[in-house]
């Protein structure tokens, strides 16, 4: 049987070669702490564009200054950065892939020590050291992180307006796809989840309610979008914790996402809480399987995906339509290049004409 793998997919108004995409990766490599993507950012990417992926997506990128993880995380606030980024994308263009960007706000988790070079330091970085006040929907903290101050009204209309001038940006930039960042407990996340959201206005409560931000940032990024640009969203499908977000909720607020003009669903799990996680090879597949299943929505998986036949049984068997992988691509950027070897599949546009020679 031809591999799945390695047959097109379309998404909303993009066209995908394959169905091997490379999953957001923060690289936290901005040494100037203005978000102005680097070489770094151009060679780390471009080498992902050249491997045969055919879409891939760039690190968790704030839509303002107090949304990043870190100091030295990318950012897409203003037309610098913009400018920047478009350079990356022509770049990713001319190899042969799609662009994607991870539009994020960390929410209670921004401003962070990165998880490299800090001495030993962990936690919430301090004013004096460039770090900033985190935000979130209620003043409830992660553990080992500063409480964050509760978002009020303006507040949150901030936020969905730094979403839709990121999405703006993005597309002159010349992104195909934006996805939103809900997974991993950040803020929006933060918002769907009653771990970490205790508010009791519009915004808190019932699954209604705390699923309110998203809705409106999902309703003004496919506003922006209009046919430009394929709009995905990231899930966290469980908090791993009873009484936290679960798979149930994320098919039901997946559904939501999809009828207001959302294209695609990449379900990852965790990130809000503490919590024993079964880490193990492809541990995350049934929980996008589960969204894609209950809420008929397209979706990719993610998680431990490292060999050729665990991805093309996971594409083939209709668990998931497409696999992002991370960690696998750090290892080896022409992962895919070699799972299509592997396969047998006869997918010559995975190939750069320098790289041809490869192919038997």
């Amino acid at each position: 049987m031809p591999s799945q793998l390695f047959t097109p997919i379309t998404l909303g108004p993009i066209a995908f070669a394959n169905r091997v995409f490379i999953a957001p990766m923060c690289q936290y490599a901005v040494e100037k702490r203005d978000g102005v993507p680097t070489d770094w950012h151009l060679v780390h990417l471009g080498s992902l564009a050249s491997g045969g992926a055919s879409l891939v997506i760039t690190e968790a990128t704030a839509v303002s200054p107090e949304g990043r993880i870190s100091p030295e995380d990318t950012g897409i606030w203003n037309d610098e950065q913009k400018d920047a980024w478009a350079r990356i994308v022509g770049f990713v263009h001319e190899r042969g892939a799609k662009a994607g960007i991870q539009l994020q706000h960390a929410g209670r988790k921004a401003s962070t020590f990165r998880p490299w070079g800090a001495a030993g330091r962990h936690g919430t970085v301090p004013a004096a050291d460039g770090g900033w006040a985190p935000l979130g929907p209620s003043a409830v903290a992660y553990p080992g992180y500063d409480t964050p101050q509760a978002l009020d009204a303006s507040g949150i209309d901030k936020v969905v307006a730094d979403f839709a001038a990121a999405a703006r940006r993005a597309l002159d930039a010349g992104f195909d796809v934006l996805e939103l960042h809900a997974a991993h407990g950040y803020l929006l996340h933060q918002f769907l989840s009653p771990l970490s959201n205790t508010r009791d206005d519009e915004y808190g409560g019932s699954l209604e309610n705390r699923a309110r931000l998203l809705m409106r940032v999902v309703d003004a990024v496919t506003d922006a979008a209009a046919g430009r640009a394929a709009v995905f969203v990231r899930f966290s499908a469980t908090d791993w914790v009873e009484g936290g977000w679960n798979e149930a909720d994320t098919a039901t607020v997946a559904r939501w996402a999809r009828d207001a003009g959302a294209d695609f669903f990449d379900v990852s799990t965790g990130g809000n809480a503490h919590a024993d996680i079964p880490v193990g090879p492809g541990y995350q597949v049934r929980f996008a399987h589960y969204v894609r299943s209950l809420a008929e929505v397209p979706v990719g998986a993610v998680g431990i995906i490292t060999d050729a036949a665990q991805a093309e049984q996971i594409v083939a068997s209709g668990q998931a339509d497409a696999v992002l992988i991370a960690r696998e691509a750090l290892r080896d950027p022409h992962t895919p290049q070699r799972w299509a070897r592997e396969l047998g599949a006869d997918a010559p546009e995975l190939w750069q004409p320098q790289y041809i020679r490869a192919r038997r």
